[in-house]
């Protein structure tokens, strides 16, 4: 079984498909170091190409062909992108989709752990980033990230450790009771 685990920064995404993959046995396509690897390729830093990213939609383009392709050849894997269950949904390949989130604050107080900062910059770091990426989702693909339609499961992990949700994917998906 194709699943995907979607969500905003700090929601727990890669944390929980890591895990998911890991109990499942199943491999795990990252997103995030396929963009970097995208970065490496051009030689420029992860900072660097965000940046170019943001005026150059191809990069998005590449990236979420990479990833369909990724999905598209594999029966049984996790994957873990912001956008994996719309790759999956725009380009018809079946997949169990998984939307994580929780409140600004408490992905906030996550990151801060994981990237330093004061509360203030990481959450002014992050409206800035979901700004960027809601228009740019909306401008290449005509999708608004905030809507969950498309998703077979979404959980707030606000108040769940990752095993939890771990086990509620695994549940929701019909591969453990």
């Amino acid at each position: 079984m194709r699943i995907t685990v979607s969500g905003p920064p700090g929601s727990g995404k890669t944390t929980v498909a890591s895990m998911l993959a890991s109990r499942l046995g199943y491999p795990l396509i990252v997103g995030g170091s396929i963009f970097r690897r995208m970065a490496e390729e051009r030689s420029m830093t992860l900072e660097e190409f965000s940046r170019y990213a943001e005026e150059h939609h191809e990069v998005d383009r590449e990236l979420d062909e990479r990833l369909a392709e990724e999905l598209r050849r594999r029966e049984n894997v996790v994957l873990d992108s912001r956008l994996g269950g719309w790759i999956a949904h725009l380009h018809g390949i079946p997949a169990f989709k998984v939307f994580l989130t929780a409140p600004l604050e408490i992905r906030a107080i996550r990151l801060m752990g994981r990237d330093g900062g004061s509360l203030e910059e990481v959450v002014e770091r992050v409206k800035y980033r979901e700004e960027n990426e809601r228009r740019r989702y909306l401008e290449i693909y005509g999708i608004d990230f905030g809507d969950t339609s498309i998703y077979d499961l979404v959980l707030d992990t606000s108040d769940m450790r990752p095993e939890d949700v771990v086990a509620e994917i695994a549940r929701g998906a019909g591969l453990e009771r």
